[in-house]
């Protein structure tokens, strides 16, 4: 038994926007987890082809110690905490796996997500068979919300409630943003529609870690887009040939960042 959740981000910005302001985010967000001897290492990011699908590979290792509950560290082996993620993404398609060599096939995270020039107001996007969509719990994050953020995770120069983009005008996101792009289709949006699939085969273990996983996602995907959306000035004008040579530049102070300084970054908290 696995446990699949959809969780649907929807952003005031277009799907071809989205594409460059993700990765950009996602390079910001690594050196902001980086640390300590913990962090994100680089091993892979080069273009791939397959059958009926192209675009970019990534492969990197996260050594995560604090990032894990407490439960799990006292049963996992030392040097067992490091997971591998590999993304294909193919967008507006992308798919990741993340695994744990400790662990082996007991331990799979998958997300996978297409990104939509809608509102979030379509059912199966992945086209699962209708008894394994029947079991989907399906979740709206609203990355303007701050209840939907702890208050240890808040930043107010990171919510959108209150950022202003001097470059498009957008923001700041009142209570009412979402009804304001359904009555205006003019307006830049999309959907990310996330299905995050965990499988934990740990006996004693396993409700409470597959229940773990995907609160950490949610609290993830949620604090990721609400950066994103307030980095917007920083990223809007960029080519993908500047995010490429950022990645390139990224994964070199990843690999400094690791080796000095202080643990950073979400932490697991008291799960």
């Amino acid at each position: 038994m696995v446990l699949i959740k959809e969780f649907r981000v929807l952003l005031p910005c277009s799907v071809a926007e989205y594409q460059v302001g993700q990765l950009f985010s996602v390079a910001e967000a690594s050196k902001n987890n980086t640390g300590g001897g913990e962090g994100i290492e680089v091993l892979a990011n080069e273009p791939y082809e397959r059958p009926g699908e192209a675009g970019q590979f990534t492969h990197k290792i996260y050594h995560l110690h604090s990032k894990v509950p407490g439960f799990v560290k006292m049963l996992a082996p030392e040097g067992s905490l490091v997971f591998h993620e590999k993304a294909w993404n193919a967008y507006p398609y992308c798919r990741t796996v993340i695994t744990n060599e400790y662990m082996k096939d007991d331990f799979v995270i998958k997300i996978e997500t297409w990104h939509k020039p809608d509102l979030g107001t379509q059912d199966n996007v992945h086209g699962l068979d209708m008894e394994t969509w029947k079991d989907v719990e399906v979740i709206h994050l609203d990355i303007a919300d701050r209840t939907q953020v702890s208050e240890e995770d808040y930043k107010a120069d990171e919510d959108p409630a209150l950022f202003k983009s001097v470059k498009t005008g957008r923001g700041p996101l009142g209570p009412d943003w979402k009804r304001e792009l359904a009555n205006n289709k003019d307006l830049p949006h999309m959907c990310a529609y996330k299905l995050v699939t965990v499988k934990f085969r740990w006996w004693g273990l396993q409700g409470r870690v597959e229940k773990f996983i995907h609160k950490q996602e949610r609290r993830l995907f949620t604090n990721f887009h609400r950066q994103l959306f307030c980095w917007l000035d920083k990223w809007v004008d960029l080519s993908m040939a500047d995010i490429r040579r950022m990645e390139e530049e990224t994964q070199k102070e990843l690999d400094e960042m690791r080796q000095k300084g202080a643990v950073r970054g979400m932490t697991a908290g008291d799960e």
